[in-house]
């Protein structure tokens, strides 16, 4: 079996076996906790410029299957595992994930002590570093892992995003509109018009918005929003997405101009823009939030709901301007912003994953409140 090696800039080094791709990739190295939804982790976009780590020993056991993807393909730019499970058990698997890996170029490593691992990037913060398949001594590595342009400061939505304006049609949709707007045969069959922003969107979004029934029309990360306000929609969704919310300066433009003309509901990224066009700032946060099990509170409610997230970057509540913006959901490991909402207009937006894919459902609720935000 051929050799691996990941190096990271502290000049740590592991030594594994190679599967996927062969060939060599670099980025920034994050660990994520969910025990399944390997595929979806792989396919989202908001991964795209870092090195995935699993924290669960053993990965790949269901295989890959056509459904559950999250965009058009693998996004991640390498994966890391302990076992990666040379039987792929389940009725819908079509692939092994190594033949996965292999067809979309991303080179992963196996063998290696991912607990040390992981406890190295929760002592250090996310490192940048280098999977290779090819250079295998440890200095030439590790000195390519310090050259790297890792994701502070770098703008990967213009890699990730859409290229064209497209109306989102699943042909595999399990989808049911909601009983009173099926029912209603003489009528359209949606009942709002959404314009999603595509800053590294992922189907499990289009799902939920058509769930609540929205026709949804996504459009490129720079479509210019005046041309957005023309077509009239109902309401502006703004979506998750890779790396650096600062440097996608031309997204928090089109947003400025979209505030206070339609209703607004950010996710992700989607929410760090969307802190960054109403005055706020961002900053990276030592490990970031990856996994399905993170628990944030709702300050109205006092309900805690588990959710899944992704991110490096959380807003910082102390640079939103004071009487115009309120905390609404706070992350209780760590107190981050995980929600905010506008006191006067109907924005609001969340840090984490309300589609969960993967995760729980326990804030599903929030497409409900962007759709009783339409209808207001």
């Amino acid at each position: 079996m051929a050799k691996a090696l990941l190096a990271l800039e502290d000049g740590t080094t592991f030594r594994g076996t190679a599967f996927g791709a062969a060939g060599e990739r670099s980025g920034e190295v994050v660990f994520n906790t969910s025990l399944t939804g390997y595929q979806e982790i792989i396919t989202d976009p908001s991964y795209k410029g870092q090195i995935v780590t699993m924290t669960y020993p053993l990965i790949g056991n269901y295989g890959i299957n056509e459904e559950d993807i999250e965009s058009r393909g693998p996004q991640c730019e390498g994966f890391v595992v302990r076992e990666n499970s040379k039987i792929a058990s389940n009725f819908r698997s079509t692939l092994k994930l190594d033949e996965y890996l292999a067809a979309a170029g991303i080179v992963g490593i196996e063998g290696i002590d991912t607990r040390m691992l992981t406890r190295r990037l929760r002592t250090k913060g996310s490192l940048k570093g280098v999977i290779s398949t090819v250079d295998l001594e440890e200095q030439s590595l590790v000195k390519k892992a310090k050259e790297c342009q890792g994701v502070e400061g770098v703008d990967l939505v213009k890699v990730v995003t859409c290229k064209e304006p497209y109306v989102w049609a699943e042909k595999k949709s399990n989808i049911q509109l909601p009983t009173s707007r099926q029912e209603q045969k003489t009528k359209p069959k949606y009942k709002y018009q959404v314009a999603a922003y595509d800053y590294g969107i992922k189907f499990n979004i289009l799902r939920n918005l058509q769930l609540i029934g929205a026709a949804v029309t996504v459009y490129p990360a720079d479509y210019p929003a005046e041309k957005i306000l023309k077509t009239n929609p109902d309401g502006i969704f703004l979506s998750n997405g890779p790396a650096d919310p600062a440097a996608v300066t031309y997204a928090i433009a089109n947003i400025k101009k979209l505030i206070g003309k339609k209703p607004i509901f950010g996710i992700c990224l989607g929410h760090q823009l969307l802190g960054l066009a109403l005055g706020g700032k961002t900053y990276k946060l030592k490990f970031g939030h990856h996994g399905g099990n993170q628990p944030v509170i709702d300050l109205k409610t006092r309900k805690v709901d588990i959710t899944a997230q992704n991110h490096g970057f959380a807003v910082d509540v102390d640079s939103l301007p004071k009487g115009t913006v309120e905390l609404t959901h706070i992350n209780l490991n760590d107190k981050t912003v995980e929600g905010m909402r506008h006191k006067k207009l109907p924005i609001f937006s969340v840090q984490h994953h309300p589609e969960a894919g993967p995760g729980p459902h326990d804030a599903h609720y929030l497409f409900q409140q962007f759709a009783e935000m339409m209808d207001a």
